[in-house]
């Protein structure tokens, strides 16, 4: 009985060390990172994001996913299976096993995520496997780019690849990532920018990418979109220190302010409150129903008409002296820039005194040589949500959403900061 309990003892003693061994491990990198990269050759422009997808012949292959923070799970282009051996695969395909329309997890996401839209028809359990008896879950997906409805298989575990970070540099590790995800046929991309095969939930939804990056990082996104297509932007997993160039010894965090997180109902993406809009000292008030959603999809802000006519009118009043333009859709003020453009910041004002300042980089766009307009479209007299924050305003804006706090980080523009989204230095160096 006593060398029982000895035994006992020591068997409990060597797991509570192996359980403080674990708790007292420090990673050697403090993040992940991935670089962004702006396409125009679609309808819109859109964003993606880089990953390593397979490990074939001693090198990773890589893929694109557009960047979606409303997006309920990961889809791509990629072929579920059954019964996977080697050789079944494609060689230029990705293959992982499908899950059951019986499983929980297809009633789950069925139920459950954000991504159903009513003209959509409800997904359909028809795919029977030969031999098999299953039939594989069929999930409802919705093109970012043109809108329109499709169906994917939700599948077991992708396997992909993520470099990891100290905030100023690429490490020699990686971090391995197997998320939920769907497979969609490659017919699905059509309307996609080139060499893009996916859509990368960003979302706080169980389901999406940031659910699986958990341990050992904390449940933060810190994306910075580039304003050009020559060089890559940045997306951070993890409250790590973020370092741009030429600033490479301050860390971008101290250019932020935080709000509030909301949460919406029907949704999986990120909202905050709009107090009021001031252009020039003049304040536009906002009404305290209405609610403001951020966007890496829509191009453009979107302000429902009565909020859109009231900012119209106090910028016009504000460059009156500027030679205007013809509208160019799908914007309503336009102004020649033949003698030059200088236009007032534009500001959200947002709880707790806190602004986000939209400068000229964000808010005026070139469209032609001599023609730029005012980056705000009318979404309508009875648009939802009444605000949109779109990806023009983001571009070389530092925002951070920490899911651990439910807080929205901002810097408003880097530019006037002297660095940019497009300054993380990717260079490789040994961990």
């Amino acid at each position: 009985m006593f060398l029982v309990l000895q035994l006992a003892i020591i068997v409990l003693s060597f797991i509570a060390h192996e359980h403080e061994a674990i708790a007292a491990y420090v990673p050697d990198y403090s993040s992940l990172v991935f670089p962004i990269h702006k396409h125009t050759d679609a309808a819109k422009p859109l964003y993606s994001v880089e990953i390593m997808t397979a490990y074939v012949n001693m090198q990773y292959l890589h893929a694109n996913f557009l960047i979606d923070v409303d997006a309920p799970f990961i889809w791509h282009d990629c072929i579920v299976q059954w019964n996977i051996y080697p050789g079944s695969c494609p060689p230029d395909k990705l293959c992982t096993s499908p899950v059951s329309c019986d499983e929980y997890q297809c009633t789950d996401v069925r139920t459950s995520y954000s991504y159903q839209k009513p003209y959509c028809s409800p997904p359909k359990n028809e795919s029977i496997s030969p031999g098999w008896g299953y039939c594989s879950c069929s999930v409802n997906v919705v093109d970012p780019v043109t809108g329109s409805c499709g169906q994917a298989k939700l599948n077991y575990w992708d396997d992909f690849t993520v470099n990891v970070s100290n905030g100023k540099n690429v490490l020699t590790g990686v971090y391995g990532v197997y998320p939920y995800a769907a497979c969609a046929p490659s017919s699905a991309f059509q309307s996609f920018p080139a060499n893009v095969t996916g859509v990368m939930a960003l979302s706080s939804s169980p389901y999406a990418l940031p659910a699986h990056l958990l341990e050992p990082l904390e449940n933060v996104i810190g994306l910075c979109l580039p304003s050009t297509l020559s060089t890559s932007g940045v997306l951070f997993y993890g409250n790590s220190p973020y370092y741009l160039l030429p600033q490479k010894d301050v860390d971008v965090r101290s250019y932020l302010s935080y709000t509030p997180l909301i949460k919406h109902p029907d949704s999986f993406g990120y909202f905050i409150d709009v107090n009021n809009i001031v252009i020039k000292k003049r304040s536009i008030s906002i009404p305290a129903n209405a609610t403001t959603k951020i966007s890496t999809l829509d191009p453009y802000a979107i302000l429902r008409t009565d909020i859109y006519n009231r900012v119209i009118r106090r910028f016009s009043m504000v460059t009156k002296r500027i030679p205007p333009a013809k509208p160019v859709p799908p914007f309503g003020l336009c102004f020649s820039t033949q003698s030059g453009l200088r236009v007032p910041d534009i500001d959200f004002s947002l709880p707790e005194g806190k602004k986000w300042t939209m400068s000229a980089a964000n808010s005026i766009k070139q469209v032609t040589k001599d023609v730029a307009c005012l980056a705000l479209v009318d979404g309508g007299a009875t648009s939802e949500p009444a605000i949109v924050i779109g990806s023009f305003q983001m571009e070389d804006n530092f925002l951070v959403f920490d899911l651990e706090n439910s807080t929205f980080g901002f810097s408003s523009s880097l530019l006037r900061k002297q660095t940019s989204c497009s300054n993380f230095n990717f260079t490789l160096v040994e961990s």
